[in-house]
């Protein structure tokens, strides 16, 4: 149904920004990596996946697994769109929380409006009446993700999960998100973090990593923040009256 109407349906998490945009740019601001789950990894929910995180400034590091798509077509979501007709892209699977939430990652040359950066040219966007926009397009899913869930971490809980060696940490592309098959997505980025450093090295980089990104936090929020009680704060997660359904995978 268009986001106009859906408004009236969701409940949405609240994003207060702690840090003005000050004369950073957008670009500057973009902060995210890519965890990789790493082969020893067994837990179900995060075996074989590739999160794309970033850190704000309060807070642990959250994010959203980009390799889980579904198998609900955005059509099935947004059925009131004629563009979405007779497409098969799919919802993802973002991570175990807030698992009837959305979360809309976008690719474009500008800012969109409510949006926070995450890579170059791809942004958290949480302004409906913009993404009502790009549904109504005549390629209305072109350089948009949209995800159920989110991923998170408590403060210190990734760092010691980086220690006992569940992840590798890679720089963060939009080329990967956007283009790669989602298939190959674990495989060829495991097999890249696996040979380059040892994990004391890797544990080492992220808390550098993790440090530079609090430096520019607040202007990427923490979804967990607030549940929204007026409609005074923008918001990257919405609540939409679906669930997803099982993974593709």
């Amino acid at each position: 149904m268009p986001l106009s109407r859906i408004l009236i349906r969701l409940v949405l998490l609240a994003i207060i920004f702690s840090a003005p945009l000050r004369a950073l740019g957008a670009e500057d601001m973009a902060n995210a990596i890519f965890l990789v789950a790493s082969s020893e990894l067994k837990e179900r929910t995060f075996r074989e996946t590739v999160v794309l995180v970033t850190q704000p400034r309060n807070g642990g590091p959250w994010g959203v697994i980009i390799n889980r798509p579904l198998v609900q077509r955005l059509s099935e979501v947004f059925t009131e769109y004629e563009t979405l007709k007779d497409r098969k892209d799919v919802v993802h699977f973002g991570g175990p929380v807030q698992r009837d939430g959305l979360v809309f990652l976008v690719r474009t040359s500008e800012p969109p409006p409510r949006s926070a950066p995450v890579l170059k040219n791809a942004y958290f966007v949480s302004d409906l009446d913009w993404i009502d926009g790009l549904f109504k397009r005549p390629e209305p899913t072109q350089g948009l993700r949209v995800y159920y869930g989110y991923s998170a971490w408590a403060p210190g809980q990734l760092q010691k999960e980086l220690e006992r060696g569940g992840w590798h940490i890679l720089p963060a592309d939009a080329e990967t998100v956007f283009e790669m098959d989602p298939a190959r997505i674990w495989p060829e980025l495991n097999q890249r973090a696996g040979t380059k450093q040892t994990r004391k090295d890797e544990g080492r980089r992220m808390k550098v990593d993790l440090a530079s990104i609090s430096r520019t936090a607040g202007v990427i929020p923490h979804p967990s923040s607030l549940i929204l009680r007026g409609a005074h704060h923008p918001s990257l997660i919405t609540h939409h009256a679906l669930s997803a359904r099982g993974a593709s995978r």
